[in-house]
C-alpha cells in the first residue's frame, strides 16, 4: 500500500537523490563521464520502482538494498572529491554532498526495518489461518 510508513521513509530517500543531483552540479570526478549524475539518475528510478511495488516486500527490501550500496559508493567517491579540493572547506560553499547521500542510507535503513516489520506480521497472521 502506497500510505505506509516505509513509503514515505523510501520517498525521502528519493528526495535526497534529487537534492544531490541538483547541487552536485559542480562536483567533476570525471572530464569524460558524468558519474555523478547517472548514479543520482539510477538512485531515483530505484527508488521509484520500490516505491511502487509495495506488493512484493522482498523486492522492495533488495530494491533498497541496492540504494544504499549505491549511496555508499557515493559517499565515499564524494568524500575522496572533498578532500582532494583545493584550497580549505567552507561548509555552506563545499561539501554539502555527501550528506544526502547519508540521508538517504539512513531513510533507506528505516525503511527496510519497516518493510521487514509488516513481512513478520503477514507471516504471522499467515499461521493463525
Amino acid at each position: 500500500m502506497i500510505q505506509r510508513i516505509q513509503t514515505l521513509w523510501t520517498f525521502l530517500a528519493v528526495l535526497a537523490a534529487v537534492f544531490l543531483f541538483i547541487t552536485g552540479q559542480d562536483v567533476i570526478l570525471s572530464d569524460h563521464f558524468p558519474i555523478l549524475n547517472i548514479a543520482c539518475v539510477i538512485l531515483v528510478l530505484v527508488g521509484l520502482l520500490s516505491v511502487f511495488s509495495y506488493k512484493n516486500r522482498k523486492r522492495q527490501i533488495l530494491l533498497n538494498n541496492i540504494s544504499i550500496i549505491i549511496n555508499v559508493l557515493l559517499v565515499g567517491v564524494l568524500t575522496y572529491w572533498l578532500l582532494n579540493l583545493s584550497g580549505g572547506i567552507q561548509f555552506p560553499e563545499k561539501g554539502i554532498e555527501p550528506i544526502f547521500s547519508l540521508i538517504a542510507i539512513v531513510c533507506l535503513l528505516i525503511a527496510n526495518t519497516y518493510i521487514k516489520k509488516d513481512e513478520r506480521l503477514v507471516k504471522s497472521v499467515d499461521r493463525l489461518r
